[in-house]
């Protein structure tokens, strides 16, 4: 089902053409159609892509002007069904808006006026337009971690993903997503994305495009494996403690708002032996990280380190503290959610007492209180 995962595609789209006006009679010819984008809940750009291979979106014509109908019809409009989290620019990189709620809509491509007295009763063809979709929130959990930390593993514990799982260092090239389905029937989407590698900000291996999908998710889950991290025999062995380190400083390397988005922490692997020894001294660590940072190279520590909401123990084989990591992911996204919501809120009273302070003043013209406007941020 989340197999060739497609984050980008490229339409034409064109608006219909309009109707024959009817000089004798100063009849109009219909506009034409519009072509819109419309945000659906269980659509996927795959899909799109799979029901119409020629990603070609064209409007109905309007109708001409007749003796029976001087008036011409309008054409019929044209939808193209797309996810959530898209947003759209034209070919040269201007943004032409985002979708993110369900059935939201956006006018990319205008039909053509009807032929009219202005045009000669001659219509007008509808707009041309070439449009890219780009998948803006892909999961609201993206998994962060190096590769083999278990993400693969834990993912198919807590969803109905079912990834491919292998022990080699480069197991997911693509991201992998998957729902975690909760009692009350919420569900929420987890991303484990192509595994991060020290220099992936230099695009190393598949750095940026895993950096790339990292900014689409709402939040982030820090996997790391207890026991520590070694990539291969050339490299260094890194404890999960540095590994932490490693993994903020690539992300503020690539972006430095990245650390700035909620962030939990799974520590895999608790069912080796030594782990829990392992567990609390990397406890101790992240509690003190200021008694630790100067044994380690200076471009390895982030200008701050990331504040985990939640650290939880878990061993994706056994299942231990998988229910416990479950909860507290609903709990962190539910409090964002609110946080969200309570910020909107604030912002609309705000204009809304902004719009009454500015129309009850004394004010030169009408057009001043229209074009009042403040966007506090």
């Amino acid at each position: 089902m989340y197999g060739d995962f497609i984050d980008n595609l490229r339409l034409f789209t064109r608006g219909g053409s309009g109707g024959m006006g009817y000089p004798r009679l100063g009849g109009e010819g219909g506009k034409g159609g519009d072509v819109w984008v419309v945000a659906h809940n269980k659509m996927t750009l795959k899909q799109l892509k799979d029901k119409y291979p020629q990603k070609r979106f064209v409007a109905g014509e309007g109708a001409n002007s007749r003796v029976s109908a001087l008036k011409g019809s309008k054409g019929k409009d044209c939808e193209i069904p797309v996810p959530l989290g898209i947003s759209i620019t034209d070919e040269n990189g201007k943004i032409i808006g985002e979708l993110n709620k369900e059935k939201d809509r956006i006018l990319v491509a205008e039909g053509g006026l009807g032929g009219k007295l202005l045009t000669n009763f001659l219509p007008l063809k509808g707009q041309k337009r070439v449009i890219h979709l780009d998948l803006k929130l892909i999961a609201d959990i993206g998994l962060v971690g190096f590769p083999n930390a278990g993400k693969s593993s834990l993912l198919s514990k807590i969803s109905h993903a079912k990834p491919a799982i292998a022990d080699y260092a480069f197991t997911t090239l693509k991201p992998e997503l998957g729902k975690i389905m909760y009692n009350d029937f919420k569900q929420i989407s987890v991303a484990d994305l192509p595994g991060l590698i020290e220099g992936a900000h230099m695009n190393k291996g598949m750095g940026h495009k895993f950096l790339k999908h990292i900014e689409r998710t709402k939040q982030l889950l820090f996997v790391v494996d207890v026991s520590g991290f070694q990539l291969s025999s050339q490299t260094q062995y890194r404890t999960a403690f540095e590994t932490i380190l490693l993994l903020s400083k690539e992300l503020e390397l690539y972006r430095e708002e990245l650390q700035t988005k909620p962030a939990l922490l799974a520590v895999n692997k608790m069912d080796l032996p030594d782990a829990q020894d392992k567990f609390h001294v990397l406890m101790n660590q992240l509690q003190n990280p200021k008694d630790f940072l100067h044994l380690f190279e200076k471009n390895m520590i982030p200008e701050r380190t990331v504040e985990f909401q939640h650290i939880i123990p878990i061993s994706a084989v056994t299942g231990e503290g998988i229910g416990e990591l479950k909860n507290c992911i609903r709990k962190s996204l539910d409090e964002h959610t609110n946080q969200e919501n309570d910020a909107y809120h604030k912002k609309q009273l705000l204009n809304l007492r902004i719009s009454n302070t500015i129309s009850y003043s004394e004010l030169p013209s009408k057009n001043a209180v229209t074009s009042a406007r403040i966007d506090i941020t």
